[in-house]
């Protein structure tokens, strides 16, 4: 995908004089299209830096079966309908081409290949380092979701080198998993319909985590409006039970289930099992002391945080940012969209980021015009002083 900037600020000729840009959004996934996608609308100039080498790759490198928990109708992007049955899940590659083809279709500023290094500072300019060379801007969007490191507890090296370990990240389909019986750690929904899809395999499965509670089935009548209705005013910083969930996702736990029943993993077979506590004969072991034999394991443990690139003061010792609804709290003209719970249960999804980007968007629209006021304001009042001609 090549734009204006790809020539006009190119990285590669950024060493001697930094490209300067109004606004640059870090991440070209569904938040930073969305932010970009309002930006424009807003008539300000801006560049989207994406690591990857193709929109929506992300998604596709997915596991094959992932389908969105929402349907068409509410997982779309700002100015652009998903496309198809309105009423059908979206595919995990499905969504890719969506994305793609709502950066094409929004003639989007996008440099593919360029990965963010570092994010700092400098008076009142942010300095953004690539491997591709650095810009100046005076507004930075984070839109690439805090969630980038495989979580894995470090008892897993002591486990037999026999048994093969996937994380869902790197998971594609049961065909990775050899014959023999598999451990899944984690059952938040990833964990469940991982299980759930390797017993249908033919595996003797194992489970492991706690209840996470599911969505009640009355919450997905009239194709999922109550659900998508609750995970937009219900569950939210605003409220009890959205602070809750908010907590326990922060703290790396799983979300209720949406999409699979617990009767729907007791059917299958699947054996649910406690927390496993660590090794013992490099075999994973049970808090009850029980020693599994398995040939296989499933870590749907989710992500850890990695904003470590980013030099400014602006985290949590969790190493979450502190931000409110999105605007960071002690740097001016940083912003996040994209973060789980950044506002409510929707932050984070497709048709739910749109809400969040338009807030970021608004903030930046005010900053640059209350900056351009000052601005000329400062002029209007310097009045160079007459020279006197000598005596």
């Amino acid at each position: 995908m090549t734009s204006q900037y790809n020539i006009r600020y190119s990285p590669d000729d950024a060493t001697s004089k930094l490209a300067h840009v109004p606004v640059i959004i870090i991440g070209g996934g569904q938040a930073g299209l969305a932010t970009g996608r309002l930006l424009s609308e807003s008539r300000i100039e801006f560049l989207i830096l994406e690591a990857g080498r193709r929109i929506g790759d992300s998604w596709r490198k997915r596991w094959d079966s992932l389908r969105l928990f929402s349907p068409a109708k509410h997982s779309a992007l700002p100015g652009h309908p998903f496309p198809g049955n309105q009423s059908e899940f979206p595919t995990k590659d499905q969504v890719a081409d969506y994305l793609e083809a709502y950066a094409l279709g929004s003639r989007l500023p996008v440099c593919l290949n360029t990965k963010v290094k570092a994010l700092e500072r400098v008076n009142e300019t942010y300095i953004v380092k690539t491997n591709r060379g650095c810009f100046e801007a005076d507004n930075v969007v984070v839109a690439t979701g805090p969630y980038q490191t495989p979580r894995i507890p470090s008892w897993a090296s002591d486990l037999n080198p026999d048994i093969v370990q996937i994380h869902a990240g790197a998971y594609k389909n049961p065909r990775q998993l050899p014959p023999g019986d598999v451990l899944v750690i984690g059952a938040g929904n990833t964990g469940a319909e991982l299980a759930i899809e390797a017993a249908s395999a033919g595996h003797r499965v194992y489970l492991s985590g706690r209840d996470v509670g599911h969505v009640p089935r009355v919450a997905r009548i009239a194709n999922g409006v109550l659900f998508w209705f609750l995970t937009r005013t219900l569950f939210t910083l605003r409220t009890p039970i959205g602070r809750r969930i908010h907590k326990a996702l922060r703290a790396g736990h799983g979300g209720p289930l949406v999409r699979v029943r617990p009767k729907d993993i007791a059917v299958e077979g699947i054996r649910r099992v406690g927390r496993v506590s660590g090794t013992r004969d490099r075999r994973p072991v049970l808090e009850n002391g029980e020693v599994l034999n398995v040939e296989s394991i499933l870590w749907c443990t989710g992500f850890g945080l990695d904003f470590s690139w980013v030099h400014l003061p602006i985290l949590a010792p969790d190493g979450y940012p502190l931000h409110d609804r999105g605007r960071a709290l002690s740097e001016p003209g940083l912003f996040f969209v994209g973060l789980p719970f950044q506002r409510s249960l929707s932050s984070s999804l497709l048709g739910g980021v749109g809400r969040d980007a338009a807030m970021v968007t608004k903030w930046i629209v005010e900053g640059m015009k209350r900056s351009t006021k000052a601005t000329e304001s400062q002029r209007s009042s310097f009045r160079p002083k007459r020279l006197s001609s000598a005596a």
